[in-house]
């Protein structure tokens, strides 16, 4: 997490890069994405049957590959001189999307875990 940290502080500090909406709402989730994850691999989130087991690393993996897409996108961020092209709008809106679907399966996760212990 403290790799993600470093990623996005150029973002906040970079005074080229104009703050838009997107930007903000890019940097907001990742900072509740980092949160998430501290949630998913605490020990009061681990999971106390198999399903819950692949339920977990299913999770896992898909935070790995957010984690991985939010990276390039900071990296187009950070190459981008005069603010935001539209390809790079769409791209970050998608991401935004795919986050909401990451949280709302995080927030199930948590919900099941809590039923069936």
């Amino acid at each position: 997490m403290q790799k993600l940290n470093k990623i996005m502080e150029p973002i906040v500090k970079k005074a080229a890069l104009p703050k838009s909406e997107l930007l903000i709402r890019f940097e907001r989730s990742n900072k509740m994405f980092q949160r998430l994850s501290q949630k998913l691999n605490s020990y009061t989130s681990e999971p106390h049957c198999f399903s819950g087991f692949e339920q977990c690393n299913k999770l896992k993996r898909d935070f790995r590959t957010f984690a991985k897409h939010q990276k390039q996108l900071t990296d187009q961020i950070q190459m981008a001189n005069e603010g935001v092209s539209s390809q790079l709008a769409a791209d970050i809106r998608l991401h935004l999307r795919r986050y909401k679907e990451l949280e709302s399966a995080i927030a199930q996760y948590l919900l099941d875990l809590n039923f069936t212990s």
